[in-house]
């Protein structure tokens, strides 16, 4: 064999199985899509009604494969990088939506015996990852308490705050939860309440309520918490005919006082297309009077009341009691809160206020991201400073070095992100570097690609994952390659397997990544200059985050 370049995948055989108007609805040039936001420059009314690929030719871009496919009838021309088709090509499994049961963890309160999703208020805002595992509990969990929260009016807005936006009602942007002397709400009396979701009369419903409590002296007044989740996927479990009449059947939630009325329809148990529960509304106080055919009302009366004595069944409620400094944050279309009833003679004050889910979401994507550099950060900083298995570097400066060669070549970003991280598994596996010095191969390529693969693509991780068998492939067909390998890199290629055999290296050169791949290993030989000037990881962090899975 001669060529150092493995040849690209076969267009057919990536272009065969695709819808037409999905691929062209996707197409990333930049007449299709911004370049900045990625946002999309045209309708879907804009495409040819008949579209068709004219002709699809493999390219070598920048180190990557791709493939070049002209339109039908327009003669359109996109690009699209063979990674990116391999990722997502139809079929896959969808990514579970985080507001449906898909996403969640369902409970019943036995499961969280002594593990309450909780943490210091302190510790939260001092730390990205600590803030970031308590909302990861209210979107997985439905909620987490935060403790030693200040003891001031109005704080419950500043913990909304932390993670999205406050939501204002008719009553106002927060509401004191205690005794009102004329209660226009069951809420502000000192009477039990059962199970059952916070203003079910509005659409949308709020998606999050914080309850923070600034006193709490009386003599019961404890609380709880049932996942509507749990308690509706049993009613499918057990009675299915009744979660079906609670899926299909609005009802009127209604509320109304002096100033205000409000009306919505919907039903108890929401769920979305593929039938997965994604919303329960559940009031007693609040359901208006339906007006329905007598037989689907004895239906439905029947359904309901099976479902409400479901929720009251011992075991599924979470008791707990809110001490001042406490603040409960929940995902209101999911959890029904409820409280015992207590002795008006002692003090118990909550201030409460409204937020959304999607604010919350957002927040914990983005500490996600940032958590996940920092973590990378970390390797780099730490263990990054060892040195470099014989070589005059270090192994974070052997990395820093190739990132900034691929970039320095016009690379695209996720080979610059593979050039930057392709080591990452010298520190990170069961065996070291300084193993793999001893003799004992540590598949430090391996171990990176499916550390990394927690927060990147495969665009990312499958040539990190191939870059030492590109240099045992280089070393079978390029002439030269080998003694141009630095002391330690020919040691290193003993251990690992030697130059690949015919055979071994045609099989590599048909992987689809095998040219990525050897993009990132010139780098990789390259990068072993102790007197090169390079940048520190943040110099890197926008294209990382750019690139980190959504």
């Amino acid at each position: 064999m001669s060529s150092a370049t493995p040849p690209a995948a076969e267009p057919a055989d990536l272009l065969g199985a695709l819808p037409p108007m999905w691929l062209r609805d996707n197409c990333p040039c930049p007449e299709c899509r911004d370049p900045h936001s990625g946002q999309k420059l045209f309708q879907i009314t804009d495409l040819p009604r008949e579209l068709a690929v004219a002709s699809a030719a493999p390219q070598h871009d920048n180190g990557a494969n791709a493939v070049d496919v002209v339109w039908s009838p327009d003669g359109h021309r996109s690009r699209y990088p063979v990674q990116w088709l391999l990722a997502n090509r139809p079929g896959e499994t969808a990514e579970a939506d985080h507001r449906s049961e898909a996403g969640k963890q369902l409970w019943q309160a036995a499961d969280l015996a002594g593990a309450l999703p909780e943490a210091d208020w302190a510790a939260y805002l001092a730390n990205p990852g600590e803030r970031a595992r308590v909302l990861e509990a209210v979107q997985r969990l439905g909620f987490a308490l935060l403790r030693a929260v200040p003891t001031e009016e109005g704080q419950v807005l500043a913990v909304a705050e932390s993670f999205g936006f406050v939501r204002e009602t008719n009553y106002g942007k927060l509401f004191d939860v205690r005794v009102e002397p004329n209660p226009d709400n069951l809420a502000f009396t000192s009477a039990r309440i059962t199970p059952h979701t916070d203003n079910p009369y509005r659409d949308p419903v709020p998606t999050i309520q914080l309850l923070h409590c600034l006193s709490n002296a009386a003599e019961g007044g404890d609380s709880g918490l049932v996942d509507g989740f749990r308690a509706a996927a049993l009613l499918r479990e057990e009675d299915p005919e009744a979660f079906g009449v609670l899926t299909r059947t609005p009802v009127p939630f209604v509320y109304r006082d002096a100033r205000t009325e409000l009306t919505a329809f919907r039903p108890l148990i929401d769920t979305d297309p593929l039938g997965r529960i994604r919303e329960v509304r559940f009031n007693n106080r609040s359901i208006g009077t339906l007006r329905l055919p007598a037989a689907e009302l004895e239906a439905f009366y029947a359904a309901y009341r099976t479902f409400a004595e479901l929720l009251l069944r011992p075991g599924l409620q979470l008791d707990f009691r809110l001490a001042p400094g406490d603040c409960v944050v929940f995902d209101n279309t999911r959890l029904l809160h409820a409280r015992t009833a207590f002795e008006q003679s002692g003090a118990r004050h909550l201030q409460g206020c409204y937020a959304d889910l999607d604010g919350l979401a957002g927040t914990l994507a983005v500490l996600r991201r940032s958590a996940a550099l920092d973590e990378l950060d970390e390797l780099f900083i730490g263990p990054g400073a060892a040195e470099y298995l014989g070589e005059p570097v270090t192994i974070a400066e052997h990395m820093l070095q190739a990132g900034a060669l691929a970039e320095a070549a016009g690379a695209p970003a996720h080979l610059v992100a593979a050039a930057l991280l392709h080591d990452i598994g010298h520190f990170h596996g069961p065996v070291s570097g300084q193993e793999l010095m001893a003799g004992t191969d540590n598949r430090h390529s391996h171990t990176g690609a499916d550390l990394l693969a927690r927060w990147f693509g495969p665009e990312v991780t499958e040539p990190v994952r191939l870059h030492v068998a590109a240099k045992r492939y280089l070393c079978a067909v390029e002439p030269g390659y080998r003694a141009r390998l630095s002391e330690a890199s020919e040691y290193t290629l003993q251990v690992q397997g030697g130059p690949m055999g015919d055979a071994e290296a045609a099989d590599f050169a048909a992987l689809p990544g095998a040219a990525d791949a050897v993009a990132v290993r010139r780098w990789d030989e390259q990068a072993k200059d102790a007197g090169a000037a390079i940048p520190g990881f943040e110099h890197f962090r926008p294209l990382l985050t750019a690139l980190l899975r959504r």
